[in-house]
C-alpha cells in the first residue's frame, strides 16, 4: 500500500483549492443536481494524465481502492490506471480490468468519467465479443450506465461499424435525462461523420420523437439548411 500512499501524497500535490471551486460547479455537485455530493480536489486533467503515466505498474486492488474514493480526482486517475492496464493485460487480464469497470459503475458516476473510459474498456472489451451487455446497460435506472453504454460504441464507430449506436440511440429516444440525449445526440454526429447515409436514415425514421437536444446534437455538422429543416420537423421536445 506504499504505493497507494504516494500515489495520493501526488495527486494531493497538484489540488488547488481555486481550481476546486470553479470544478464543483462545472460537474454540478450542488443538491439536486446530477452530480450532488461529490467532491473535487481542483486537479485539471492534464497533470492526472501524466501521472497515471508514471505508475504504470499499478496493480488491480490499487485501482480498485483509488475507484472508490470520495474524491472525483481519485476515480478519473483510477480510470486513466486502469486504462493502461487494459491495454498492457493479457486476455485474462483485460477480462478481469473489464469487470472491475462493470461492478463499479456506481464510482463512475459523472459523464466525465464516462467519457474517458467507456469507449477504451467497455467498447475495446465487446469489439470481438456479444454486445448484449450494452443493451442492459441502456436499460438500467443507473444514470451512468445508460451513458457508458451508448458511449462505449464510440470505439465501434471509429471502426466504421454504427449498428450498436444506431441500436441504442434509438432505445435512448425516450430517456429522460439531458445527459443522455447528449450522448446519444454526439454518438449520432460521430455516426455521420463515418457513415452520412445511416445518421439520415436515423434521422428520418426518428426526427419527430427524437429530443431536441439530441436533435441538435446529432445534426451539429450538417449543412445550415439541412439543419433547419431537421430542427423545423423535429418534435421540439426538450
Amino acid at each position: 500500500m506504499v504505493q497507494l500512499g504516494a500515489m495520493r501524497a501526488q495527486l494531493r500535490a497538484l489540488a488547488s483549492p481555486e481550481v476546486a471551486v470553479v470544478l464543483q460547479r462545472f460537474f454540478k455537485t450542488g443538491p439536486g443536481e446530477y452530480g450532488a455530493g461529490d467532491i473535487l480536489l481542483g486537479i485539471r486533467v492534464p497533470p492526472l494524465r501524466a501521472l497515471a503515466k508514471q505508475h504504470r505498474g499499478a496493480g488491480l486492488a490499487t485501482i480498485a481502492t483509488l475507484l472508490d474514493s470520495r474524491y472525483h480526482e481519485e476515480r478519473l486517475f483510477a480510470l486513466l490506471l486502469l486504462m493502461q492496464w487494459y491495454q498492457a493485460a493479457d486476455g485474462g487480464g483485460k477480462q478481469a480490468a473489464f469487470d472491475l469497470y462493470l461492478g463499479n459503475t456506481a464510482h463512475i458516476n459523472n459523464w466525465d468519467l464516462v467519457d474517458v473510459s467507456a469507449p477504451h474498456i467497455v467498447g475495446r472489451h465487446l469489439e470481438q465479443r456479444s454486445r448484449a451487455v450494452l443493451d442492459t446497460l441502456a436499460r438500467s435506472p443507473l444514470l451512468w450506465e445508460r451513458r457508458i453504454a451508448i458511449v462505449a460504441t464510440f470505439h465501434f464507430i471509429r471502426r466504421n461499424d454504427c449498428t450498436d449506436t444506431l441500436r441504442l440511440a434509438q432505445i435512448l429516444l425516450h430517456d429522460k435525462h439531458d445527459l443522455i440525449h447528449k450522448a446519444a445526440g454526439w454518438m449520432l454526429r460521430e455516426v455521420g461523420k463515418h457513415d452520412m447515409a445511416a445518421l439520415e436514415g436515423f434521422l428520418q425514421a426518428h426526427q419527430h420523437g427524437m429530443p431536441r437536444t439530441m436533435l441538435r446534437y446529432a445534426i451539429e455538422r450538417l449543412e445550415p439548411a439541412l439543419r433547419k429543416q431537421y430542427l423545423q420537423r423535429g418534435s421540439g421536445l426538450a
